[in-house]
């Protein structure tokens, strides 16, 4: 597979051949494998957790254009893992922030900052101008989208992923094997399985996920090596054991399959179920300063925390109780019909869950969630409790 075809490549300077010596020795790559290096075109989607170490090892190597797309700005609790970003770089849109630190790495690197979210609209448009794709994205909207617009523009998809203590790699390309579409043909239902920002994860694991992506990336753009198609990767940082898993391609697949149903970009927010086919009731809210003003006040409100006990070791609610999302159900006894009702989780996602299980045990109280959770708590209402 040559990816980066012979009349791109031209001669290297000394510099060139100075910067990038260690690579030359190894005749796996050598000279013609650095050139190809240098007129590679690849772009990084999210430039967190993965996407830091990608766009580093990447530039470092010597990739001629990285193209970086992002819409967030750094925030603080980035930097346990997105070494890419400084401390002084808070609030900085993270596309600028990885542009500085890439340069300031290997100035010769053409990076393409899209300071955009990743969209139906316009992911054609962006993907279509590189070589590969690596997906350092965190959310599954995302992904599908990156992976569709792969197959019908026939590039590769470096793809990783990270949760807790557990990450994934492989490579996926049409052209020679699986798409993501054929390991999971759906996504799991919404809120089933928390984001990083809820069930954390390990600093270095994305670290090491994200150099598996990068060498992926350079094997792919020599065009050597034994690389992840048709594989994938699993690795556990807390046992710290690999397994991998064959992955086969599957002809029903809808977008790469024997007879594709799919054959445009189509609303990944509706397919992951971020948009519901049935209205759905909505969920009564409270902001935390009126939630503070009614506890002022004197008014009687059951406070009902449903974080795991480490988080609430972190920033225990003050005269809340505490009954895990599982069991809401089975404890509806517990609440008084007569009193107002206010769920609390970190971000006030999961607690939407634990009012539907109310609901549907038929619970007749007044429920109330607690709009951005604890932190809103925190940054609106409680200064000293800290956020998380």
């Amino acid at each position: 597979m040559n990816i980066i075809s012979d009349d791109r490549l031209s001669a290297l300077s000394n510099g060139e051949i100075a910067r990038y010596s260690r690579h030359l020795l190894l005749p796996q790559i050598g000279i013609e494998g650095q050139e190809r290096i240098r007129a590679a075109k690849v772009l990084i989607v999210g430039t967190g957790g993965l996407g830091a170490p990608l766009a580093l090892y990447l530039a470092a190597a010597g990739v001629g254009t990285l193209g970086i797309v992002d819409f967030d700005v750094v925030e603080e609790s980035n930097l346990q893992r997105q070494i890419i970003h400084s401390t002084r770089d808070i609030d900085r849109p993270k596309v600028a922030s990885a542009q500085d630190r890439i340069r300031a790495l290997n100035p010769d690197v053409n990076v393409v900052t899209h300071n955009t979210r990743l969209t139906s609209e316009n992911a054609l448009g962006i993907i279509e101008d590189y070589d590969i794709v690596a997906d350092g994205t965190d959310n599954y909207q995302t992904r599908y989208l990156v992976n569709d617009a792969c197959v019908l523009l026939g590039k590769p998809n470096v793809y990783g992923s990270v949760f807790q203590f557990e990450g994934q790699a492989s490579v996926f390309h049409a052209k020679e094997g699986p798409c993501y579409r054929c390991l999971y043909p759906s996504p799991p239902p919404p809120g089933l399985v928390p984001s990083c920002s809820e069930g954390g994860v390990l600093g270095v694991l994305p670290g090491i996920v994200g150099t598996i992506q990068a060498n992926e990336t350079i094997k792919l753009i020599v065009g050597g090596g034994n690389n992840l198609i048709g594989r994938l990767l699993l690795f556990d940082a807390w046992e710290l054991r690999f397994r991998e898993l064959k992955l086969d391609k599957d002809p029903g697949c809808p977008i790469c399959g024997r007879e594709p149903s799919i054959r445009e970009l189509i609303d990944y927010e509706q397919f992951c179920g971020l948009k519901p086919d049935h209205e759905e009731e909505p969920v009564d809210i409270i902001e935390a300063k009126e939630l503070k003003s009614r506890l002022d006040a004197g008014d009687k409100i059951q406070i009902i925390d449903i974080r795991e006990p480490h988080e609430q070791a972190i920033a225990p609610f003050p005269g809340a109780k505490y009954i895990p999302l599982g069991q809401m159900a089975r404890r509806v006894n517990e609440f008084d019909e007569n009193v107002d009702s206010v769920f609390l989780c970190k971000i006030g996602q999961r607690s939407v869950f634990a009012i539907r299980a109310l609901q549907e045990a038929g619970y007749k109280g007044r429920l109330l969630n607690l709009k951005d959770g604890v932190g809103a708590w925190a940054r609106d209402v409680d200064g000293s409790m800290p956020h998380y």
